[in-house]
C-alpha cells in the first residue's frame, strides 16, 4: 500500500510541475510577443475633392501605412461639408482649399480650423465650348464664375488681368460683380457653385474654373483654357487640421508625406503642370 502511495505523490507532483513550466513558458511567449510588438497603428480619415487631392493622398497611402498611419481617404463634391464635418470631428483633417478660402470660411461659420502646410497650386482657367480665342467673346456674352466669396473674387480678378473687366481698387480677391468698374463688352455674369461649373460650358459663352473641376471633367488647363492664371498665384491648396490635432505625430506624417520629393515627382508627372508643387 506504501509503495502505491509512493507512486501516486510522485505522479500528482510531476504534474503540478509540469502546469507550473506550462504556466511559466507562456507567460515568457507573452512577453516576448509585447516585446517584439510594433506601436499601434493610428488612423487619419481625410475629406478631400477627387481630383487631384485623393488622388494625391491616395499616392502616399502606403508610404504612410509603413508609418504606422491608416491613411482612410473620404471624398466629397462640395466645398463645404469637408470642413463641417473636421470641425465636428467626423474627420481628422481634409485637403481641397486654398488658405483664403478657409479664413473667410472661419470667419462666415466663426470656425477656428488651421492651415498645417502648403501641397500645391491649382491655376484657375477659364473655358468656353463657343469661342476659341478670347477675342471672338462678343457683346453681351454670359461668363460664369464660382459664387463662394473667394473664388468669386479671384476669377474675377483672372477676368481683369486679361483685359474683360476692371475692377475697384484695392478690393482683391473679396471683390463681388458689384465691384466691377467697367466692362467694355457688358459681359453678364452667373455666379453658381463651383462644382457645376463644366457642366454648363454649353449654356455659358465663358466659364472660370476650378482645376480640380476641370480636370474631373477631363479639360486639360494647358490645353483647353483660354487663359490660365500664372504658376505664381498665391492659392496654394493645403492640408488643414483643428488646433486640437494639428501637431499630433500622424498628422506631421501626413504633412511631411504631402511635402515629399515623391510627391513632387507624381504632381509633376501625373497632372503636367495642370497643377505644381507649393513646397
Amino acid at each position: 500500500m506504501k509503495k502505491w502511495f509512493s507512486i501516486l505523490t510522485l505522479s500528482l507532483l510531476v504534474i503540478a510541475l509540469a502546469a507550473c513550466g506550462n504556466k511559466n513558458n507562456a507567460g515568457a511567449d507573452a512577453g516576448n510577443a509585447g516585446a517584439g510588438a510594433t506601436a499601434e497603428t493610428v488612423t487619419l480619415t481625410v475629406g478631400a475633392s477627387p481630383t487631384p487631392h485623393a488622388e494625391i493622398l491616395n499616392h502616399i497611402k502606403d508610404a504612410l501605412a509603413a508609418e504606422g498611419v491608416n491613411l482612410v481617404v473620404k471624398e466629397f463634391t462640395d466645398y463645404v461639408q469637408p470642413n463641417v464635418q473636421l470641425y465636428e470631428k467626423q474627420l481628422d483633417a481634409n485637403f481641397f482649399q486654398h488658405e483664403p478660402y478657409l479664413n473667410d470660411f472661419n470667419t462666415e461659420r466663426s470656425y477656428d480650423l488651421v492651415k498645417v502646410t502648403n501641397v500645391h497650386v491649382e491655376p484657375m482657367g477659364a473655358y468656353s465650348n463657343k469661342i476659341k480665342s478670347v477675342d471672338e467673346l462678343k457683346d453681351g456674352a454670359t461668363v460664369a464664375i464660382p459664387n463662394d466669396v473667394t473664388n468669386g473674387g479671384r476669377a474675377l480678378i483672372l477676368l481683369a488681368n486679361n483685359g474683360l473687366i476692371k475692377l475697384k481698387e484695392g478690393v482683391g480677391v473679396s471683390a463681388t460683380v458689384q465691384d466691377i468698374v467697367e466692362n467694355a463688352k457688358n459681359l453678364k455674369f452667373k455666379e453658381l457653385e463651383a462644382a457645376t461649373l463644366p457642366r454648363v460650358l454649353d449654356e455659358v459663352d465663358l466659364a472660370v474654373i476650378n482645376t480640380n473641376y476641370a480636370l474631373e471633367a477631363d479639360l486639360n488647363p494647358t490645353e483647353d483654357a483660354l487663359f490660365i492664371e500664372s504658376k505664381d498665384s498665391p492659392y496654394a491648396n493645403i492640408l488643414v487640421a483643428r488646433p486640437d490635432n494639428k501637431d499630433s505625430e500622424a498628422i506631421q506624417k501626413l504633412a511631411k508625406a504631402l511635402n515629399s520629393e515623391e510627391v513632387k515627382t507624381f504632381i509633376e508627372e501625373q497632372y503636367k503642370g495642370a497643377i505644381v508643387p507649393a513646397f
